[in-house]
């Protein structure tokens, strides 16, 4: 059997923060939704059935948290520190997928949310 791509995920996570430009933002605060998708390979977790040999999702959810209670005024900040902290705590991390969705942006519109996505490469699993 080969192994050609693996990754973990942990989709919509719902939280309440306090990000935003608008200082109304950063004082009531508001509901967000994260969904984080981290690649890296599994085939040893695969093989030998041990937690030890995986990524964990419950400290990842852990990471997720943290990140999202310290207040930015960008959810872009708050998605490059998602990514950062990430792959300093999980250095066989390959890449991210990452999105984080404000679900009532300020904006007079009638929409299921503002999001910022991006796709992170670990710069140090290149070489």
């Amino acid at each position: 059997m080969t192994l050609t791509e693996s990754s973990i995920c942990l989709n919509d996570i719902r939280l309440y923060a306090f990000h935003g430009v608008l200082e109304q933002e950063r004082r009531v605060g508001g509901e967000y939704s994260v969904s984080i998708r981290v690649h890296y390979n599994i085939y040893k977790a695969m093989e030998t059935d041990n937690v030890a040999d995986t990524l964990n999702y419950a400290q990842l959810l852990k990471i997720v948290k943290r990140e999202m209670a310290v207040p930015s005024n960008l959810l872009e900040h708050v998605a490059g520190r998602i990514g950062k902290t990430v792959f300093h705590e999980f250095p066989q991390a390959e890449a991210i997928d990452l999105t984080v969705t404000k679900l009532n942006p300020p904006m007079g519109a009638d929409c299921a949310g503002a999001s910022v996505h991006v796709h992170l490469i670990n710069d140090k699993t290149l070489q």
